[in-house]
């Protein structure tokens, strides 16, 4: 999961802003839905919600 794309790093982080009530522009839908395969969003009625896998990952990218 190292390998994500710059597009996909900053839907996660987009996704994380979300949840903390930020407002965020559209997400990419090619990049969610390759965190969506990846675990690390998942698909609601409200659109792309991260998830708790990918709140870590973006986590131990930030203290690396």
């Amino acid at each position: 999961m190292d390998d994500l794309t710059s597009g996909q790093i900053e839907a996660l982080q987009d996704l994380s802003r979300k949840r903390d009530g930020e407002p965020v522009p559209f997400v990419n839908i090619a990049d969610a839905r390759a965190l969506t395969e990846l675990g690390l969003a998942e698909r609601s009625r409200e659109g792309w919600n991260i998830t708790a896998a990918g709140a870590a990952l973006l986590a131990r990218l930030a203290a690396s």
